[in-house]
């Protein structure tokens, strides 16, 4: 594989700076370029986020003395990649104008932002389940007049642990679903030490996120019409999401049914043998076993276990039957990493193994 200079739009946030220690040595993509608001452009980048760099780990030393550029200036930024990771904090209108200025600017855009996640011709890719939805970036450039550029989006991080789980069970006709997901504050790109009110509490609403965790499932598991994705008509979703004092993981306890019900051991066993596109074709980051069960009945658990494979792959556990519904089990994904930078950056993997970076 070829490497690639590497952009990064809203380098100072959560996410960008996620972004900044996963591609950290990465074989593929070199970080050549940073880009966030006017109020940083032209700070190193160690002084950009003196204060707010929430990572465990330092600022690599080269990456801190790198000049920030403005995002904004769109001819700046693709004049030094060849592609650019985009997690900004701005209205989704401008986000939507800012990642098709750097589309049409023939820069590819791997966008951890909702604001394109709606369109039929962009790709919402959760690279084991539906890696067949690439296709529809030809429809896209068409679109936008492009022969390179292109946006493709992760989905929202709140779907990142229950819907691979109920992956390998649509063909027994998933019927409907309950989830409840147990949001980290890092989520909302804060730390406890920014967000101190978030201690000792519980906040049982999170603006927009039940409407995203009940539509994007659906066109995750959308089919491919006339070059274009059409969502799923089912299964029906309901969802909670509440935001918890944990720093990261995402868990979600979910519940549901299914027209054609087996047995528990049949379920576990789709669990263990599923594998997507990313484990065959070896891409850096994926991660080896994607879905793992926990037999203990009190695991998983955020603390322990939203490092599972790296942060990329998916815990499970307590599956049981149900009153109400035929199953139900818990769930947990790592949220600023398969759920946010890290599933991004395996994104970007597998289109470029796909050939869409060339």
């Amino acid at each position: 594989m070829k490497e690639f200079r590497v952009g990064i739009v809203g380098a100072t946030g959560m996410v960008g700076q996620r972004l900044i220690t996963l591609l950290e040595g990465h074989p593929w993509f070199t970080v050549t370029t940073l880009a966030a608001s006017a109020r940083s452009a032209g700070l190193a980048y160690a002084e950009a986020v003196e204060g707010r760099w929430a990572m465990t780990t330092p600022i690599p030393p080269r990456i801190g003395e790198m000049k920030v550029l403005d995002a904004a200036d769109v001819d700046a930024v693709t004049g030094q990649v060849d592609f650019v990771f985009c997690a900004v904090n701005m209205k989704k209108d401008e986000i939507r104008a800012l990642e098709e200025a750097y589309a049409k600017k023939e820069c590819p855009v791997m966008s951890n932002n909702s604001a394109h996640r709606g369109l039929p011709d962009v790709p919402m890719l959760i690279p084991e389940l539906n890696p067949h939805h690439a296709a529809v970036i030809d429809t896209q450039r068409k679109r936008l007049g492009t022969k390179r550029g292109f946006v493709s989006v992760k989905s929202n991080c709140s779907i990142q642990s229950y819907v691979p789980a109920l992956h390998p069970l649509l063909d027994l006709g998933v019927t409907k679903v309950l989830a409840c997901t147990f949001q980290a504050i890092s989520g909302a790109g804060k730390t406890f030490a920014t967000w101190p009110e978030m201690q000792d509490n519980v906040i049982p609403y999170i603006g927009g996120e039940e409407e995203k965790s009940e539509q994007e499932p659906l066109k995750v598991w959308g089919r491919l019409e006339d070059g274009l994705i059409i969502p799923a008509q089912s299964p029906g979703i309901t969802t909670q999401c509440i935001r918890v004092p944990v720093t990261d993981g995402h868990l979600a306890a979910v519940f549901f049914s299914l027209e054609n019900k087996v047995s528990k051991e049949e379920i576990l066993r789709r669990w263990k043998e599923f594998s997507g596109e990313p484990q065959a074709l070896k891409l850096p980051s994926a991660p080896e076993q994607f879905l793992r069960y926990f037999e203990e009945p009190d695991r998983p658990q955020t603390r322990l276990d939203r490092d599972l494979e790296g942060g990329m792959g998916i815990a499970i556990g307590r599956l049981r039957e149900d009153t109400q519904y035929d199953y139900k089990f818990v769930c947990l994904s790592h949220n600023t990493i398969r759920g946010a930078a890290g599933g991004n950056i395996l994104m970007a993997e597998l289109l470029a193994a796909k050939g869409y970076l060339d």
